[in-house]
């Protein structure tokens, strides 16, 4: 299987290679067929792979491949662990890329367009981003089956910079330059508490191997560590290593970067920024459980950040006129569902919401690029509408995508959605409390924001300009394949996962279990004790405060954006005048960015002009560089007045200095 596994990995890596370095040569066509050859290698055999694991009992996979470095008895080594908890991730990842893959062949097709003339960024461009995107997918799929902390750092830190790349692919644009520092910034914040987690892993543990630090963990429960008056050395670890999943999924106040990520192309939005970058964070911690049931404390830390980021974020989305960011503010509210889950250790709600999303989250933005492409690049959904009798594919699609994130019931995001909040519900951590009411109301605002832009998109009065209104019709079917297939699992994944997932510990059987919990935090077991199926499952579902705020956030989102607008268009522009000082907190999101600019930025740059005007001109120019050079003309001009021309003066100064000269020698 070691063969099987390298190819996985190693397929993508092929088609980026030679997209990059031969794209100009063999054209476009070759250079997306060669990349999109490659995932869809790596898919096909993930699923097969899936598939072992599900009906043939596989078993685990964890070895070395390469071992590039002993130091000090930690050894360095790429290698890779396939358990259950990574083919999910294998299949989750291939799977959305390889439509993402096909979808680009469409969005990017007048890419030549979006560049100025003669600019030579332009050059190549469509190849590049084929590039590109098959690099992230090897970067992805390294971080996901990699068996040690070294190599998860590597395709942490690899998935990272290619984002940087194409956050910022239209690099003749200043917003996206801006944007893509941006992202790197935040990041690194986020990787400086990553890499000193795992710094404190080699230190304590002496290796980089999972299994290894996993099976000694217990041994360091109660390991104090003398900072900050005495911590515990799990909960710095987990804290830690956190941090760095605040920064890649985006966690406040390490969510900055998301939203205006979107100024690269849709392509990457799903890519990126839905299906598996933002969760690799998720993915982290989910791997890191055993660590993370020896600290309640880092456990507290992470739900009442989950919680936060799930609620407050959703409210921003609410206030947001640009279609690509209605949806990633949707991402970061989805995010806060998936770390909750974490923080109330039920790792595999979370990661069942982490697959489950990524099927729709993607659709939703291929769906949104699908009419940003048929507006002619326009994103603002104020100057949309009436669009479904125009592209009734994108319609149809968009709107199985939004039920499936409001937790339609029946629907992937139902299962997965509602068993997040019962799991909540169900925990004891500080903290819990304030999450489940947070988690609960986030329902009825996650349907207030989707079906705002569901029908102000696809429904109501046609309001673009005539030219725009004249030549509006559907995508090709590059485009809407992608999102037909990616709209299949969004309806019925849920259904067909949630028990195998949930209720049969799927995650948790076996000789090697990826996730590891406490029998005191074990917050999904009322689920398994009560569960009578699927069916029962949604019956439940119907009876819940979940399920009525959804559909009171549909119900009123119903009243007032396609029965109310069609009469009174300027009933939107109303209700956020009517929210007052409220409707300005969410346009600012809440002052991150002013905050970060002034202080951050703004600090930054005040203290590099402080260094630049005490340091560089004052000490190094003015005391050291021309300092010297002055000193030493004084010093020659105050020499030059013992050049008199007078021979009576220079005995004189021969008499004093043999003088001085015989008292030093008769002294000494």
């Amino acid at each position: 299987m070691e063969n099987v596994y390298l190819t996985i990995v190693l397929a993508p890596l092929i088609g980026a290679i030679v997209a990059g370095f031969l794209g100009g040569k063999i054209g476009r066509r070759a250079s997306h067929s060669v990349t999109i050859a490659g995932v869809g290698i790596s898919t096909g055999l993930s699923l097969w792979v899936l598939s072992r694991f599900i009906w043939h009992d596989q078993p685990v996979f964890n070895d070395t491949v390469y071992t590039w470095m002993v130091s000090d008895g930690i050894r360095f080594e790429v290698g890779f662990l396939v358990d259950k908890l990574t083919v999910l991730m294998m299949a989750t990842v291939t799977f959305v890329s390889l439509m993402v893959h096909i979808y680009t062949i469409g969005y990017m097709a007048d890419d030549e367009h979006n560049w100025p003339h003669g600019a030579l960024t332009g050059k190549n461009s469509y190849q590049r981003f084929f590039s590109y995107i098959s690099l992230f997918t090897f970067s992805m799929l390294m971080l996901v089956m990699s068996n040690n902390f070294m190599q998860l750092f590597f395709g942490w830190e690899a998935v990272g910079l290619v984002s940087y790349l194409l956050i910022g692919f239209w690099s003749t644009r200043e917003s996206a330059i801006f944007a893509n520092l941006k992202a790197f910034l935040v990041n690194r914040v986020g990787d400086f508490g990553f890499i000193l987690g795992i710094a404190a892993v080699g230190m304590y543990f002496n290796s980089m191997d999972y299994a290894e630090v996993f099976a000694r963990a217990p041994e360091f429960a109660d390991t104090q560590v003398a900072l900050f008056g005495g911590v515990s050395l799990m909960t710095l670890i987990c804290v830690l290593l956190f941090i760095g999943a605040m920064g890649k999924s985006a966690q406040v106040p390490l969510h900055v970067w998301l939203p205006d990520s979107m100024e690269g192309p849709t392509p990457i939005s799903a890519l990126i920024h839905a299906a598996t970058m933002v969760t690799a964070g998720v993915f982290m911690v989910a791997r890191m459980s055993p660590l993370y049931e020896l600290s309640e404390a880092a456990l507290s830390f992470v739900l009442i950040i989950g919680a936060t980021t799930a609620f407050f974020m959703g409210l921003i989305g609410l206030v947001q006129n640009d279609i690509k960011r209605v949806v990633a503010y949707s991402t970061l509210s989805q995010l806060g569902y998936m770390v909750t889950a974490l923080g109330a250790s039920a790792y595999a709600a979370g990661i069942f919401h982490l697959m489950t999303h990524a099927f729709f989250k993607a659709l939703l933005f291929l769906a949104a690029g699908s009419v940003i492409i048929a507006l002619h690049h326009k994103q603002d959904i104020r100057h949309m509408g009436g669009l479904s009798k125009y592209m009734p594919i994108t319609w149809v699609t968009a709107l199985l995508g939004s039920l499936a994130l409001i937790g339609f019931p029946g629907f992937s995001g139902f299962f997965s959605k509602d068993a997040i909040i019962e799991a909540v519900g169900a925990s004891q951590l500080f903290g819990a409390g304030y999450a489940s009411v947070l988690l609960t109301v986030g329902v009825l605002i996650t349907a207030l924001y989707s079906f705002r832009m569901y029908f102000l998109v696809f429904h109501g009065k046609e309001r673009m300009d005539e030219h725009t209104k004249h030549h509006v019709h559907e995508t090709p079917w590059v485009v809407t394949v992608p999102l037909v297939l990616l709209a299949i699992p969004s309806v019925f994944i849920g259904w067909y996962t949630v028990e195998p997932l949930l209720v049969a510990d799927w995650f948790t059987s076996g000789d090697w279990s990826p996730i590891v919990v406490a029998h005191e935090h074990d917050t999904l077991h009322h689920l398994r004790e009560h569960w009578h199926g699927q069916a029962a499952f949604v019956q439940h579902g119907l009876t819940a405060l979940p399920f009525f705020l959804a559909m009171t956030g549909l119900g009123l989102a119903a009243v007032i954006w396609w029965g109310i607008f069609a009469f009174k268009p300027r009933i939107d522009e109303q209700l956020q005048a009517l929210g007052g000082p409220v409707t300005r907190i969410l346009q600012d999101k809440y002052g991150f960015d002013d905050f970060n600019q002034r202080v951050f930025a703004g600090g930054s740059r005040n203290l590099g002009r402080a260094l630049w005007m005490t340091g560089d001109r004052a000490v190094i120019d003015g005391a050291i560089v021309n300092g010297s050079a002055q000193w030493v003309a004084r010093m020659a001009q105050s020499a030059r007045h013992l050049q008199t021309g007078f021979l009576y003066h220079y005995a004189i100064a021969m008499i004093v200095g043999l003088v001085g000269l015989l008292t030093l020698f008769v002294t000494l």
